[in-house]
């Protein structure tokens, strides 16, 4: 076991609500005790964490996500694995629009995607994600990184009040970038959480609910949920909550999936996008 040590770090807040860079380590190496304890409480304070400049084998992804917790299993059904995956460890996403034989060799390969919580679709959802870029285009392709928890805490006390202790239904065809859209597949998954989550290891509240997988509110018609939906919607994308990564290759990116939701913007199709994507598991209610 590696002896605790002063930790190397330098913390740099991107935006006022959400995200840091990270800088001072070397992540395809293994790293001390007060390294990770530092980065730990990095992301817990700030939500997002980047890493830049970084150059890794799958193996150290691998490695470097376990520091945050126990490693995410892929849960997208093995008959919807494109053919890259046949090249990546398991439970390594390929994220890519390259395309063998005009198939693209990884998932979620073109366009926007909404606003959107990772698994949340799961009784489980992750607790956190890592992203790793290999590829990407001279253009597009930024991620939007959004604060739940400056959601919640500038929420209308009124709607909030209102929300307190309701549920959300949630619903994900894999595959899919937009709602509505399920791009031939019949592979779903479905799930109801608190629409306010309190955070496991801050006790923080967060809004829980998100623009791409949220579809209903237990016990309210849609005729009534929708239109609060939409507020909560609106209002979790305010561009003061929100810190927007434009992409370097060797970028790592960690975000917590408790308190924040992401987003992609879209991106020349005729351009290569390769990026590598690990999870850390999350808990099952209550939290």
């Amino acid at each position: 076991m590696n002896i605790a040590t002063k930790s190397r770090l330098e913390i740099v807040p991107l935006t006022k609500h959400i995200g840091a860079e990270l800088r001072g380590l070397d992540l395809s190496q293994p790293l001390n005790e007060a390294d990770v304890a530092a980065i730990n409480k990095a992301w817990l304070d700030h939500i997002v964490i980047l890493f830049r400049g970084q150059t890794l084998s799958q193996e150290s992804l691998l490695r470097l996500t376990e520091y945050f917790g126990p490693l995410g299993h892929i849960r997208r059904p093995p008959k919807h694995f494109p053919p890259g995956f046949d090249k990546i460890l398991p439970n390594i996403m390929m994220i890519s629009n390259i395309r063998e034989n005009g198939e693209p060799i990884g998932v979620l390969p073109d366009g926007e995607m909404m606003f959107h919580h990772d698994m949340i679709h799961s009784a489980k959802p992750d607790a956190g994600t890592l992203l790793y870029s290999v590829e990407i285009p001279s253009e597009g392709g930024d991620t939007l990184f959004a604060s739940g928890y400056a959601a919640y805490e500038t929420l209308d006390p009124e709607l909030r009040n209102k929300l307190e202790g309701k549920r959300a239904r949630h619903h994900y065809n894999y595959g899919s970038v937009q709602k509505g859209d399920n791009k031939g597949t019949e592979s779903f998954g479905e799930s109801i959480h608190p629409l306010f989550r309190t955070h496991d290891q801050t006790g923080r509240k967060a809004v829980y609910v998100n623009r791409l997988m949220t579809v209903g509110i237990e016990g309210m018609s849609d005729a009534e949920a929708q239109p609060l939906l939409d507020k909560l919607f609106d209002h979790s994308e305010n561009p003061d909550f929100v810190y927007t990564h434009k992409w370097q290759v060797g970028d790592v990116l960690l975000w917590d999936n408790r308190c924040s939701t992401h987003a992609r913007t879209d991106f020349p199709s005729t351009q290569r996008r390769l990026m590598l994507r690990t999870t850390i598991e999350g808990l099952v209610e209550p939290y």
